[in-house]
């Protein structure tokens, strides 16, 4: 059997299973700090109404990537040989991450 099926039936994946999860665990790492700094810069020096909205919007695209980070997690964790992640999922691990670092960014502009 030769080609990418007889690649995928011998392949030893070795720990690129760990590093993924290790790689999601940091990304979610890194967009918690970035919700408690929002969170922080919008309640600082008095409230307004868009720093709230800004805020609810980074908790907001932080529990979905969070969602989307813990089921990629569980995945990689179920099985020896995890199937690609979908790109349903990745699209929303990309969109909620940009989104929060957008929303950041616009709280610290507006602070």
């Amino acid at each position: 059997m030769t080609g990418p099926a007889a690649v995928r039936a011998d392949r030893d994946p070795g720990l690129q299973p760990e590093r993924t999860r290790l790689a999601w665990r940091r990304t979610t790492l890194a967009c918690t700090v970035a919700s408690v700094l929002a969170v922080r810069t919008a309640l600082y020096g008095g409230v307004s109404a868009l720093g709230v909205v800004l805020c609810a919007l980074c908790c907001a695209c932080w529990l979905g990537l969070l969602l989307v980070a813990h089921r990629r997690i569980r995945t990689l964790a179920a099985t020896g040989a995890p199937a690609a992640a979908a790109p349903l999922h990745l699209t929303a691990a990309v969109l909620c991450t940009t989104a929060l670092a957008v929303c950041g960014a616009a709280l610290v502009l507006q602070g």
